[in-house]
Order: structure tokens, then C-alpha cells, then sequence
């Protein structure tokens, strides 16, 4: 006999398919209507192809008052692209305001893999972010991009970039060379435009943000059916009143460090928590994002700013690399070479897939070495450091300059250890999560 019960759930499941299959065709209907007008105008919706995965549907991007502050240019960029624009956004305008500099971002899963600011590339840094054979002048903007970028290239792959200033010609040419998702910025010149809509066969993500637009005080969204809402973090972290309370015996603080402490705390603001973050001469060269105990926050960024520290040894510089090796596979091998897997790359049958000739092993003792001649290291949490093992991991890669929330039971041990290597801490009173 036929079972009716399951026969009208199969039903059900049918006609729910059917009815999800329509609703997507509109939505598609909709987006292909709405690109149609997207250069001309801004629109209150934008509908997406999906939301975080392809079985999320229907998916869109609207504003409930008012026309969405962005346009896009050229592709067509989904969900995630969006939640990493906008987050992006927010942190290189506050850079910029905070220190008055061009300012980028690398953005990966709605954290920053890198930020930075538009210092003056070195020649080093210009080696190891690869950018020294470009023909064209690094613009700051183009600095500020190459520093975000380059810090953590591992991290950066397939990035979304976002940038202060008006992104110009040198920034573009930076970006169609590496593997990327998509670009935020307040305009772009001609030339960039023509660069960037020549990247990935013509489809990468072009995202025109308004730099007047000023959201609403108040933030809301949604988890399982069920409504939150909050006023938006809109602590100011450029006062230098943020470095008033220092309880250390080291009460000294440079403006570099000051600077490079904004910017840790700022990029913090963005970042998925529970977070630490390393800056040296103006960007984020180590960033531990999303961890459920602080101290493997600070080792994994601890670790990342060894890393970028280590890329700079002249063993690495001097890595002989075959003729057209892809850019992806020489980071990869750098980052293989430089930890204690180094066989992996190096053995015999291996390394004629990459090298010319086979280099020496980075030992040990030479990387101990070469990470103890670090220095003027800053660094920020997002929250207070519960016991001194963090000090002792940020210590071991170079910090010398410390701004936390303050506020454990355990603050006597963190201050006593900090004041057992001269480093200088403040106690900020803001927490910073980001969820």
C-alpha cells in the first residue's frame, strides 16, 4: 500500500524545490535587470548569485533608507565579497584619518590578512614583496597595498583589497598581477579601471564606495530568526589619551610606536576575535585573528611576524628560483623553506621543480639568530592579556612597545613581565571584539 504520509512530504520537498528554483530565477532576473542600470545609478537592493555557499538562496544586499552607498564597476561581486568590502572599508578610513597616510587592506573571510599604511618601500621590502622589477613609481597608495599584501602572502591569496584613496594606475598594475577576489575604493582613474577590467578574462570585482556615506547609529542583524541589536563601535582610537596609563617601569613611547600601536588597535577593531596584533614601521606584519585562547592569538601572529622577518634573510632573499616559477609555488616554497619542513623542498628529485640549484637548509640557530635582531616590534589585543606567557611569546619576536585593554587579576604578573624585558605597555580600558 502506498504510504500517504510520506508520499505528501515527498510532495511537500517537490513542490519546495520547485518554489526555491523560481524565487532564484528571479533573483538572477532582478540582478541581471539591475546591472543593466548599475553604471548609471545607485540602488536601494542588489541582489547576489548566492549567499556564503552556492545553496544559500535567494541572497541580496539591500538598505532598509536610503540607496546603497557603493556602485559596481565591473564584475559581480557576491556575498562574502561584500561583508570583506565593507569591512575592509572601515578599516582603511580609519587608518587614513587616524594617521593622515594612504592606507590598504588585505581582507580574507571578513578578517584582515594585512593592513598597512603608505610609508616609503625599502629596497628589502621591495624584494621580498616582489614588486621591485615594476617599471612604473610606487605611488603611497601603491606602497600602502604592496605592504598589506606582502606581509602575510600565504594569507593574502585570493584577497579583497580595500584602499582609502583614489586608486590609480601603479596600484592597479600591483593588483592584476596577484591572485585576488575584488577591490574597494573611493574612485579609480581611467587607467586603473582599464587595468582592473582586463584582470581574470574580464569578470574581477570593482567596488565604488562612497566616502560621505555615514551609516546608521545603530547596527542590527539577524542569527537564527532571532534579532540583535547594538550601537556601532564607533570608539576613537587616535587619541592619544589611549597611552595615558602606563604601569610599566618603561614608560617611554616613541610617535613611530604610538603610530604603529594605532594601527594595531585600529586593524584589531576589524578583526574577527578573539585577536593580537604585530606592527612594525607602519603595517600589520603578523595578525592572529578568530582564536578561542589569547595566547595562541599572540603565537600565531607571533609566528607570522617571524615569518615576515625571516623572509628577509639573505638566505631567502637569495633563494635561486627557476625561470617563470609561478608566484603562488615561490610562496609556497618560501614559507616551506623557512619552517622545519624544509626537506620537503629541498630533498633530492624535489628541488629541481624549483630551484636552479639546491640551496642550503635555513637552520635552526641561523633563524634563532636572525629573529633575535628584530626590534621596535608593537603590539595590540583586542582585550586584556590574562597571564605573562603572552608577553614571553610577543617578547621572543622583537615587542617592545605594548597597548592592551588592561583589567585581569593576573595584571601584576603581565606588568612584572613585561618590566623583566624594558617593554613599554599601556592600559587602553577599550575592548575591541569584532564578531
Amino acid at each position: 500500500m502506498r504510504n500517504f504520509a510520506l508520499s505528501e512530504r515527498e510532495d511537500r520537498l517537490h513542490l519546495n524545490k520547485k518554489r526555491n528554483k523560481f524565487l532564484c530565477y528571479v533573483f538572477d532576473l532582478h540582478y541581471l535587470c539591475s546591472q543593466n542600470h548599475i553604471n548609471q545609478q545607485r540602488m536601494k537592493e542588489l541582489a547576489l548569485k548566492y549567499g556564503c555557499n552556492p545553496n544559500q538562496k535567494p541572497s541580496r544586499i539591500y538598505m532598509q533608507e536610503g540607496e546603497l552607498p557603493i556602485e559596481v564597476l565591473n564584475g559581480r561581486p557576491g556575498y562574502i565579497n561584500f561583508l570583506d568590502a565593507l569591512n575592509s572599508w572601515q578599516l582603511v578610513k580609519e587608518l587614513k584619518a587616524a594617521t593622515g597616510l594612504p592606507a590598504a587592506a588585505s581582507f580574507k573571510h571578513v578578517s584582515p590578512a594585512g593592513a598597512a599604511v603608505g610609508l616609503p618601500l625599502s629596497d628589502t621590502l621591495k624584494k621580498i614583496y616582489f614588486v621591485d622589477d615594476l617599471k612604473v613609481e610606487l605611488s603611497p597608495i601603491a606602497c600602502a597595498y604592496a605592504r598589506a599584501r606582502g606581509a602575510d602572502r600565504m594569507s593574502s591569496y585570493g584577497d579583497f583589497i580595500a584602499l582609502s584613496d583614489t586608486c590609480d594606475a601603479a596600484t592597479a598594475t600591483l593588483i592584476k598581477r596577484e591572485v585576488s577576489d575584488g577591490v574597494i575604493a573611493p574612485d579609480y582613474t581611467e587607467e586603473a579601471l582599464q587595468i582592473l577590467r582586463e584582470k581574470r578574462k574580464g569578470t574581477y570585482n570593482v567596488i565604488k564606495m562612497d566616502p560621505t556615506y555615514v551609516p546608521a547609529p545603530v547596527e542590527i542583524k539577524q542569527c537564527y530568526g532571532i534579532t540583535f541589536e547594538q550601537g556601532r563601535n564607533e570608539i576613537r582610537l587616535d587619541d592619544p589619551a589611549l597611552f595615558d596609563n602606563i604601569p610599566t617601569a618603561n614608560k617611554e613611547f616613541p610617535a613611530e610606536a604610538k603610530r604603529d600601536l594605532m594601527i594595531a588597535l585600529i586593524t584589531l577593531k576589524y578583526t574577527q576575535s578573539n585577536s593580537v596584533c604585530y606592527v612594525k614601521d607602519g603595517q600589520a606584519i603578523g595578525i592572529g585573528a578568530g582564536q578561542q585562547s589569547r595566547i595562541h592569538c599572540t603565537r600565531l601572529a607571533g609566528n607570522k611576524a617571524d615569518i615576515w622577518w625571516l623572509r628577509q634573510h639573505p638566505k631567502v632573499m637569495n633563494l635561486p628560483f627557476i625561470d617563470n616559477i609561478r608566484r603562488a609555488d615561490r610562496d609556497n616554497t618560501i614559507d616551506v623553506y623557512i619552517s622545519d619542513d624544509y626537506d620537503d623542498v629541498l630533498r633530492d628529485g624535489t628541488w629541481q621543480q624549483f630551484f636552479k640549484t639546491q640551496p642550503e637548509p635555513l637552520t635552526r640557530e641561523e633563524k634563532k639568530a636572525w629573529i633575535a635582531q628584530n626590534t621596535k616590534v608593537s603590539l595590540g589585543s583586542d582585550a586584556f592579556f590574562p597571564f605573562g606567557d603572552n608577553i614571553e611569546r610577543a617578547h621572543k619576536s622583537g615587542v617592545e612597545y605594548i597597548a592592551q585593554a588592561g583589567g585581569s587579576v593576573r595584571d601584576d604578573n603581565v606588568i612584572e613581565t613585561c618590566d623583566k624585558y624594558g617593554i613599554a605597555m599601556a592600559f587602553t580600558g577599550v575592548r575591541l571584539f569584532h564578531h
